[in-house]
């Protein structure tokens, strides 16, 4: 399958529209249905039906493949352009919400200290993006958060050839609302709280929780953005429980209380993305941030 097809295939998928792919994309519309029509025609499948625009059961299953197939590509790509890259002193971090903790934030100081002519550019993203921005040469580091065992890596989807290594974990608490029950116990079992109704956000997974303990934590409220102030708000209000890092509960938050999770041994899990480094500002950054 030609991945020039394969591109314009998900495109039209994601935008639900020959028009806007085309528009997306700078062909003409004509264009992207003889495109279209091409990939169908090497397969002997229809993959997209046309009123209204959207994949087929072939066309969701070609998708599954299609897009972690492109990212490799693109991975490839900036893989080679890296090792030839000459080393600069702009760098982009991407991190998600939670990954810069107060340690990491201290080395990425000391960095800077240690490079004073070093400019980073810090950028807040989900996990996916984070791990597909650094394959593919649109971060230069990456910093990916999530609940884990102790020492166990994190589930990261397969971004190309990367590097992934753990470089902080802290205790995690169960955010309570004040008045809650059990907000003044010394600590709480994760078991005795798969009942309660809980808040689903990008660094707390109630699906990653059921792999790890098992049946129950049902969703009250669905979060998906990234700030945490946010999440305590939610959180004060009654809307559900969660997961935070130690350091992420504000012990001044009115509301809120943070009780220390005792079982069962799960940590707040911090890993460093990154491809190839020569040397030069980023494996000197990339030093600093494993500590």
């Amino acid at each position: 399958m030609d991945p020039h097809l394969l591109t314009t295939f998900v495109t039209v998928a994601r935008c639900g529209s020959f028009s806007s792919a085309a528009a997306e994309l700078g062909y003409t519309q004509s264009a992207i249905s003889q495109q279209i029509a091409a990939l169908e025609a090497d397969l002997g499948l229809p993959l997209l039906s046309r009123r209204p625009v959207e994949p087929t059961p072939a066309g969701r299953r070609l998708l599954e493949h299609a897009e972690p197939l492109l990212l490799r590509l693109r991975a490839a790509r900036a893989d080679v352009l890296r090792a030839a890259a000459r080393p600069g002193l702009r760098l982009l971090l991407a991190a998600t919400p939670l990954a810069l903790n107060p340690v990491l934030a201290l080395r990425l100081a000391r960095a800077r200290r240690e490079q004073p002519r070093l400019e980073v550019t810090l950028r807040t993203c989900g996990r996916e993006e984070a791990g597909a921005m650094v394959a593919e040469g649109r971060a230069d580091l990456g910093l990916a958060d999530g609940i884990a065992a102790p020492s166990d890596p994190l589930p990261l989807p397969d971004s190309g050839p990367m590097t992934a290594s753990g470089v902080s974990e802290e205790h995690l608490a169960v955010a309570l609302p004040a008045d809650h029950p059990l907000a003044g116990r010394a600590a709480l079992r994760l078991m005795d709280l798969v009942d309660a109704r809980w808040l689903q956000t990008p660094s707390c997974s109630l699906p990653r929780l059921r792999d790890l303990v098992g049946d129950g934590f049902p969703v009250a409220l669905d979060y998906r953005g990234g700030d945490v102030h946010t999440v305590v708000n939610l959180v004060a209000a009654g809307h559900g429980l969660t997961l935070l890092p130690a350091s992420a509960v504000p012990l001044s938050a009115p509301g809120v209380r943070g009780v220390p999770l005792a079982a069962p041994r799960l940590v707040h899990r911090v890993e460093l993305l990154h491809g190839a480094l020569p040397p030069g500002p980023a494996a000197d950054l990339a030093r600093v941030l494993s500590g």
